[in-house]
């Protein structure tokens, strides 16, 4: 489902290149749950916000579904992205004058319309356990239920593939446990590919391979025989 291949991501700090990601290579078939582990300022929100789209390598290629995203003009990615990816972030990233129910629905407003959008909205919130704050905003609902809606928003469009930066890392540890049962319960009802960042042991534990960077560098895969530790 995910090739990666000799990926490099370099940026300008004042009059140096700094090398974020040190030619990094790897695939993830479809339906496997990758977590994806290191220290702060090892690559792992910059290799996600690679393969989402959000960003450009300096050199490399990665392919989606057969596709490479690399060569694809921004219009293109956003389609691609409308179609086949899904997004759980740390800040929850809710639309305030929206409702619990219409933030669940955007995706495929911009996507492909509303046919079918509020049957599959609210069989999501019941997923989650949110149905009866179906009509609530954002201001209006704790952080866990904030996360619980970006999780039902994230598998709206029944995406290929899921990318989660630090789903809990806003939360205390009951709401964190209880989205992760949602995740991974929800992940593998919808079937998709799931690549989650995070720096809890808890949540890599349920993953059945575990990448670790550092300093732009894999130094373990546990698909790979022979990891660097």
């Amino acid at each position: 489902m995910i090739a990666v291949r000799n990926l490099v991501k370099t940026i300008r700090n004042g009059a140096h290149q700094v090398e974020i990601i040190r030619n990094i290579s790897f695939d993830v078939p479809s339906r496997q749950f990758v977590a994806v582990m290191g220290p702060s300022g090892s690559g792992k929100s910059t290799l996600l916000g690679l393969i989402a789209g959000l960003d450009w390598p300096t050199s490399g290629t990665i392919l989606i579904d057969g596709q490479d995203i690399t060569e694809l003009r921004e219009d293109e990615m956003a389609q691609l992205r409308g179609k086949k990816l899904g997004f759980v972030f740390q800040s929850y990233h809710l639309i305030p004058t929206l409702t619990a129910l219409e933030n669940v629905i955007l995706p495929m407003e911009f996507s492909r319309g509303t046919n079918g959008a509020m049957a599959r909205a609210e069989y999501l919130l019941e997923s989650v356990g949110l149905i009866e704050r179906r009509d609530h905003y954002p201001a209006q609902l704790s952080g866990g239920e904030q996360q619980r809606v970006a999780l039902a928003r994230a598998f709206m469009m029944r995406p290929a593939v899921l990318l989660a930066d630090e789903p809990t890392g806003n939360l205390d540890s009951a709401n964190g446990k209880h989205v992760l049962e949602l995740l991974i319960r929800l992940n593998e009802e919808e079937g998709t590919t799931l690549i989650l960042v995070t720096h809890d042991e808890l949540l890599a534990s349920h993953a059945e391979r575990r990448i670790v960077l550092r300093d732009g560098r894999i130094v373990e895969d546990s698909r790979e025989a022979g990891a660097i530790n």
